[in-house]
């Protein structure tokens, strides 16, 4: 599991707040990591608290998948999604796609995206030639599930661009979530027809491609993200994160695009909404 810096830092900002009936979706959080196990109620308290309304929670693989859908018939609040991490795909077995079906076919009510799925090549914990072919076999199944998918691309633009391109189009949409590509990249995926999420690593001060993406990309196709427990953005860098950081991240992209907190969050809950086909309860 992966071991959080201890960094002492003092005279931390409050929250930023977004009050009602605004309200923000953290749009991918890995709610059934160990690193939640301990505390999810209070976790999913706070969000609720700083007016995060709905989360979904990111399955990775077969197993997560099942979790994710679990805690979504347990918390009206969290919407899952299923698929298979590029760090599995070597992992797929026989049954894999199947039993995804089957979970899908009967929870169709809480599960709203296919993935995370897509190209890892920064880690490679699979061949790359395995990964494009599950990339690809995962986009025909979501396509086939009716799901948009929720794509992870990690230093494979192009794989990931032409493999989309090859398989494509996709009715139901979709997400490049973690956005880590520039302003180019960017336009070529919006054009393409799936929307960016934007992470807490708009905060960070060397961020400056993603800063520019945030900043002039068309507000209709912006989503925000936590990715907790991953990615925490300033001031809390390095702790675990949680779907009550969101704030931080919607005050800069705000920030950023010279706009309220009210106007980017009642946008890109309305995108996440949109997208993901279903409704937020007040």
């Amino acid at each position: 599991m992966k071991q959080y810096m201890s960094k002492r830092k003092k005279n931390k900002p409050p929250v930023p707040e977004v009050d009602a009936p605004y309200f923000l979706i953290d749009t991918h959080c890995h709610l059934d990591m160990d690193d939640y196990s301990n505390d999810l109620d209070t976790v999913l308290l706070s969000a609720r608290e700083h007016n995060i309304k709905s989360i979904i929670s990111i399955g990775i693989d077969e197993k997560s998948s099942i979790a994710a859908v679990t805690l979504a018939k347990k918390y009206p609040m969290v919407k899952a999604s299923i698929g298979v991490h590029p760090h599995d795909a070597e992992h797929i077995k026989t049954d894999t796609y199947q039993n995804l079906q089957n979970l899908a076919a009967a929870n169709i009510e809480h599960i709203v995206a296919y993935g995370e799925i897509g190209l890892d090549y920064a880690r490679n914990y699979s061949e790359p030639k395995i990964q494009r072919k599950i990339f690809t076999e995962q986009l025909e199944l979501a396509q086939e599930l009716k799901l948009p998918v929720i794509i992870h691309d990690r230093d494979a633009h192009q794989d990931t661009f032409d493999i989309l391109q090859a398989v494509g189009p996709f009715p139901e949409g979709g997400v490049m979530h973690c956005f880590s590509g520039d302003r180019d990249f960017a336009e070529k995926i919006i054009n393409f027809g799936l929307h960016l999420s934007i992470p807490g690593v708009v905060t960070f001060k060397n961020a400056v491609e993603l800063q520019k993406v945030a900043a002039s990309m068309p507000l209709e196709s912006l989503l925000l993200e936590t990715d907790g427990p991953f990615l925490s953005p300033v001031p809390w860098r390095g702790k675990r994160n949680s779907p009550s950081n969101l704030p931080y991240t919607a005050l800069k992209v705000a920030q950023l695009r010279d706009i309220s907190m009210v106007e980017l969050a009642e946008q890109s809950s309305k995108n996440a909404q949109r997208l993901f086909r279903y409704k937020v309860e007040q």
